[in-house]
């Protein structure tokens, strides 16, 4: 669908050849299409082209290369004044017919003329009038045309990648206790069952307490308290919950706790001597074997008799 509007001011009128060309880039044709728009004396430089659009200079340039390629534009070098070389570019805005003009101007015939002074002969009732013989229009070369490079060929499409399936998703198992113990399978069987006091979302069938239950107790086993466990299971529930099996079994899987670390073994602390009498003052101290106590040792005190 096309919503076309008539323009009577500022617009530009640009031919199909140049729009559906099959071998241009878009680049080149738009370029070719905002010079053809530009006023006479207007700089097509690349710098100020660049300027103007988010292409950058090589890209600007290859498109420059590929309108005269194709005969859209023509630069040439001339000197201006002063002896400084300059570049004229020269825009086309249908190269072909251009061309076709060019050539049917070389090889349209002049007309003959006759010497000044020289009578034309009258006609003659009996016999026709001689006809002038014409001149021989010499040879034209040909206008060599205008592309002075090899056009770029087309950028070859590349190939869409081929669809491959998705792997299928592999759903983890639910953790199990190592050592079977039926209390703790209880516990953890009435853990789930009692979930929905707290939140009624999470309700789940007989089926799915009997399936999420070994769960739990791998839980318990590796020394997480039931409280702990209900809080991790009810916490941050998402508020389009339809699946609350599903959500637990994840959560059972997902945030496993690893197994409590053995305790190191505590370091006994070495006994006390026993208390001894002391043979010469009788005061209590303690050494391995009865005796003196340091203080008599070491003043050599006889003993009381």
């Amino acid at each position: 669908m096309k919503v076309h509007e008539s323009q009577t001011s500022r617009f530009t009128i640009v031919g199909n050849h140049l729009a559906q060309h099959r071998t241009l880039s878009l680049t080149a044709i738009g370029l070719a299409t905002h010079i053809q728009s530009l006023p006479e004396g207007s700089p097509v430089d690349i710098r100020t082209l660049a300027g103007k659009f988010v292409e950058g200079r090589d890209r600007i340039a290859a498109a420059l290369r590929e309108l005269e390629t194709y005969g859209y534009i023509e630069r040439r070098r001339e000197r201006a004044e002063g002896g400084r070389i300059v570049s004229r570019t020269i825009s086309y805005n249908h190269p072909e017919a251009t061309r076709v003009r060019c050539a049917g101007e070389v090889r349209r015939p002049a007309a003959p003329t006759r010497a000044a002074g020289v009578p034309l002969p009258a006609p003659s009732a009996s016999a026709p009038a001689p006809v002038e013989p014409v001149p021989p229009v010499p040879p034209v070369e040909p206008v060599p045309p205008v592309p002075l490079r090899e056009p770029i060929p087309p950028a070859s499409p590349v190939p869409p990648r081929p669809a491959t399936a998705a792997p299928p998703r592999v759903t983890p198992p639910l953790p199990r206790p190592i050592t079977p113990d039926l209390e703790r399978q209880r516990v953890a069987a009435e853990l789930l069952a009692d979930l929905r006091r707290d939140e009624p979302r999470l309700l789940l069938a007989e089926r799915d307490v009997r399936r999420l239950a070994p769960g739990v107790a791998a839980w318990l086993e590796r020394g997480a308290a039931p409280d702990a466990v209900r809080r991790t299971l009810a916490a941050n529930l998402p508020p389009d919950l339809r699946r609350p099996a599903a959500l637990l079994a994840y959560r059972l899987t997902e945030l496993l706790p690893p197994p409590l670390p053995a305790r190191p073994a505590a370091a006994t602390a070495p006994r006390p001597d026993p208390l001894q009498n002391c043979d010469t003052c009788d005061h209590a101290y303690r050494a391995p074997e009865p005796g003196d106590c340091p203080g008599c040792a070491s003043s050599g005190a006889p003993l009381a008799a």
